[in-house]
């Protein structure tokens, strides 16, 4: 299960100096509760972003049609709801629904796959987790990676038990829709459907989506895979050991060989956690370049959910990792926006199936740093700001930071926050970087209703 439980409400505590930060790490992490080829040419949108303050998120009001037919990944996505469920309703996205908080910079990353391109330091570790559970599995994995981003909200938060009333759910944290529809929080958000279709041995791998903070290891958009295999009373029985002792024991024996085929040799522990849908639960951790780095999150399946999807004689084990996360460590990468650049610097340094060549930087750019005060309300949120920023600078913002906060005698608390412009490509000029800024401040002012210091 790969679950997204944000950080950020307990990061509204921090200040100064702060970087707003929320955990994009995958199944099961610690500041969490737990922690397709090219397609999709040619979204054309002309969506303003604006704000609603009785409902406090986000809004699109759609002035037209887009577009009736898609391709992604290699399916032709239509209108008429005559298509496999596999596919997308392309209706299901574009909705003239109040409850509508994506921006058309997060549409136009969908179809972007890039977990699908084998030459890509995102492709190439999935192929090489693939090779791992191939060779040593008899190939009895099933891979799924073209699943539709697009899901219930049953199937992002209540096939994996996530409570009503979790923050998880609110609009500050998911991408919605509609009231029922996101775009997934995870890959687990199939994981129901196919247990209950008779797959027992799968790994899903796909883009998924959250408001998120801006900083040099957080994206809106970023890539997981999970892995689940289920166990029978036979496979267990002959052991000796209770079931759940021994998915356990098989679960920690699969995952130590997937540490050692990525990154050696290496020195590993295994911390006991808490996870609501994974009973017992874990943390793996390795010692790779002097430090100690968490890889992944996993668990034995609750009950429940295994229940739900009609086996209630079976135990299963879940894993779940973040591929943004490994892929930086192992090739070296220095900031997350980069996994999304189409520069020939970047991508010529990789080739399918070459796991951990090391990326030469190529770009030497300054900084340039503006600072943006202002008296926040009681609906202010940083995902919020974040998305403003993000909608205004797009990839040239490379990280906003709260650096100062104070309430006055009359109650009005003010925020004082740092944004980092750089681009990875280029020097930005002057005149960009003062009208990057201005229109910010003008966007901050509109649509979060703040008022400017």
């Amino acid at each position: 299960m790969l679950i997204h439980f944000s950080g950020a409400t307990a990061r509204h505590r921090h200040f100064m100096p702060v970087a707003i930060s929320l955990a994009q790490s995958t199944l099961f992490s610690k500041s969490s509760i737990f922690l397709r080829r090219n397609a999709l040419n040619g979204f054309l949108f002309s969506v303003p972003f604006s704000s609603s303050s009785a409902q406090k998120i986000w809004t699109h009001k759609w002035r037209q049609p887009v577009v009736s037919v898609l391709d992604f990944g290699g399916v032709k996505i239509g209108k008429d709801g005559n298509i496999p469920s596999s596919r997308v309703v392309f209706e299901n996205v574009v909705k003239d629904d109040p409850t509508n908080n994506v921006p058309d910079a997060i549409f136009s990353k969908l179809g972007m796959q890039l977990h699908r391109r084998n030459q890509h330091p995102i492709g190439i570790l999935k192929n090489a987790i693939y090779d791992y559970f191939d060779a040593n599995y008899s190939n009895k994995f099933d891979k799924f990676d073209d699943l539709c981003p697009i899901v219930s909200t049953k199937e992002n938060f209540d096939d994996v038990l996530v409570p009503p009333d979790h923050v998880s759910r609110s609009y500050n944290d998911t991408y919605y829709i509609d009231p029922q529809t996101v775009l997934r929080c995870h890959t687990s958000a199939h994981q129901a459907k196919l247990l209950r279709r008779g797959h027992t041995h799968f790994l899903v791998t796909g883009d998924v989506y959250r408001r998120d903070s801006i900083d040099s290891t957080h994206y809106p958009v970023f890539h997981q895979m999970e892995g689940v295999r289920v166990f029978y009373p036979c496979d267990w029985e002959a052991s000796g050991m209770d079931g759940t002792s021994y998915a356990a024991k098989d679960l920690k024996k699969c995952l130590e060989g997937l540490a050692r085929h990525l990154f050696g040799d290496v020195e590993m522990r295994w911390i006991d956690t808490y996870f609501p849908f994974t009973n017992p639960s874990f943390e793996l951790e390795i010692y790779f370049q002097e430090k100690w780095l968490e890889v992944l999150g996993c668990g034995v399946t609750e009950q429940e959910i295994l229940k739900r999807s009609g086996r209630t004689s079976n135990v299963a084990w879940a894993f779940g990792l973040g591929l943004e996360r490994l892929a930086m460590v192992l090739f070296g990468i220095p900031d997350i926006r980069l996994f999304w650049s189409t520069d020939e610097r970047f991508t010529s340094q990789f080739s399918e199936g070459q796991l951990g060549v090391k990326f030469k930087t190529f770009s030497k750019y300054p900084p340039c740093y503006k600072d943006m005060s202002f008296w926040i309300n009681e609906s202010f949120t940083e995902n919020n700001l974040c998305e403003v920023v993000r909608g205004v600078a797009g990839d040239l913002v490379e990280e906003v930071q709260l650096i100062d906060n104070f309430t006055n005698k009359k109650g009005m608390t003010s925020h004082c926050y740092r944004i980092t412009f750089r681009s990875m490509e280029r020097s930005l000029t002057d005149d960009e970087i003062n009208e990057l800024q201005w229109n910010v401040r003008e966007q901050v002012q509109s649509k979060l209703k703040v008022v400017l210091r």
